[in-house]
């Protein structure tokens, strides 16, 4: 890993941004039959488990 990967890597973490490099390592090792997201999806995915779709964003 390079050092600005790990920089990034740290930042997203910090802020509570899921890891896809860790979400792909975790389907392959457990679910290697399944297809996993691509980066795109996962990312919506994780937002919208995180912040819901009830509509709008939140003010708080």
């Amino acid at each position: 890993m390079t050092l600005l990967a790990l920089i990034a890597e740290t930042a997203r973490s910090m802020v509570g941004m899921p890891s896809y490099t860790a979400y792909r390592q975790h389907m392959a090792a457990h679910h290697p039959e399944a297809e996993p997201m691509d980066e795109v999806a996962f990312f919506r995915d994780r937002q919208q488990a995180r912040y819901g779709g009830k509509g709008g964003g939140r003010c708080c």
